[in-house]
């Protein structure tokens, strides 16, 4: 079976972003299949190429997977307007790519929304091949909710991408249980979407003993009491004003034993370390992006995990964050501030604390608790790593994966 990939935002390990398209091509090569990867010059991501670029597109094997690279840098700060033009124009070249391109199956993944483009003009030109969509965040269900995307026009052209995308696909995959309602409400009668989920990688992300010199802390982050992090984008989507609200409140009980340490960048980050500064939270401490390779050393050396999302009810159900699955692959108990699947998950498995958003009083005394009860920080600890290692180990999802496909391309 060859797999024609695309995949804006691909990384490999040794960048700072999600690794799973890399995971799940991986996976398909080692079960014999072919895999043509196309991605872009993503924010933070590493394809994993580092040779001169030819006509501004990069080529090389990648363990086994054959990479495109457009060089079409990309970042989070950049406006609306310059990133949605660099989606077009990743689009644009895709379908050249596309077209050119020998395969069995052509399967992209979200965001950005415009990654389904190819696939869909392929249904015409190439109506004898497969494609499979699968998306990752409920577009635009997520902008419209958050008020980043306002123009009825722009709103209608996507909501209209978004329909043809999922009237075009021959299957689909959804990232979490609301995003495969929205795409089977919209797929039609007879059509397929598998749920998997983001996975655990189990042999990277491991428990740490929090007293070994194994990894050393960068600057700034203590080595004692409770550390409690948040990893990822600093946008707004996060809604990290949240973690700031609560630690006023810790500053003000006298509880700077329990730290909040931001990894990660984004467009809202030099806001959120100015607030910090300006209110003198001593307890908040930014450290910059890191390869996945390192992080995992870093939340070896943690206590808890901050699973943080702006109060948006598009969120509850329609999202499926990376840094979940690391947390608990380290054992590290969560912290979520927003109900839906993740909440429920984290409360039947007793792997952590859910809080309702909008309240920081609650958030702090959570922290609280888990600092001043050891005891039951490990037990939350424990059922961590026992629920990663039983229910969501990369591995077992990626097979997931690769069968899915291989029953779409025999049908």
């Amino acid at each position: 079976m060859k797999v024609l990939y695309f995949h804006q935002h691909f990384s490999t390990p040794q960048g700072a972003t999600g690794t799973r398209s890399y995971e799940m091509a991986r996976r398909l090569v080692e079960c014999g299949h072919q895999v043509t990867m196309v991605c872009g010059s993503g924010f933070m991501a590493r394809s994993g190429l580092d040779g001169k670029p030819v006509k501004g597109i990069r080529r090389g094997i990648v363990n086994g997977v054959e990479v495109i690279e457009i060089c079409l840098p990309y970042s989070n700060y950049d406006s609306l307007m310059k990133r949605a033009l660099i989606f077009l124009r990743f689009a644009l070249k895709s379908i050249m790519i596309a077209w050119q391109t020998d395969y069995d199956i052509l399967f992209a993944t979200s965001t950005p929304l415009t990654a389904g483009i190819p696939g869909i003009l392929m249904r015409v030109l190439k109506p004898g091949k497969k494609f499979v969509f699968e998306v990752r965040d409920l577009w635009p269900e997520l902008p419209k909710a958050m008020g980043v995307v306002k123009s009825p026009v722009v709103l209608f052209g996507m909501t209209f991408l978004e329909w043809f995308s999922y009237l075009s696909m021959h299957a689909g995959v959804a990232l979490s249980p609301g995003i495969r309602k929205g795409m089977l409400r919209g797929a039609g009668a007879g059509k397929e979407v598998a749920m998997i989920p983001n996975g655990c990688d189990v042999d990277m992300f491991r428990p740490g003993d929090k007293g070994t010199s194994e990894y050393s802390l960068p600057a700034g982050v203590p080595d004692s009491g409770l550390r409690c992090v948040f990893t990822g984008a600093h946008g707004i989507a996060n809604g990290l004003d949240a973690v700031l609200d609560a630690a006023n409140i810790l500053k003000q009980k006298g509880r700077l034993d329990i730290h909040l340490i931001f990894i990660g960048d984004g467009k809202l980050k030099p806001r959120l370390q100015q607030r910090a500064q300006d209110e003198k939270l001593a307890n908040c401490i930014f450290v910059d992006p890191m390869p996945k390779t390192q992080l995992a050393g870093m939340l070896g050396k943690m206590d808890v995990g901050l699973m943080i999302l702006d109060n948006v009810p598009a969120f509850y159900w329609g999202t499926s964050p990376n840094k979940f699955f690391d947390y608990i692959s380290t054992g590290l108990p969560v912290l979520n501030n927003y109900p839906g699947w993740l909440a429920d998950i984290i409360t039947e498995n007793d792997c952590g604390v859910a809080v309702p958003p909008g309240n920081p009083d609650v958030f702090a005394e959570a922290l609280i608790e888990l600092a001043d009860n050891p005891g039951k920080l490990k037990r939350m600890s424990q059922n961590s790593r026992k629920l990663a290692v039983k229910e969501f180990p990369r591995d077992k999802l990626a097979d997931r994966f690769v069968a899915f496909l291989s029953k779409i391309y025999k049908q």
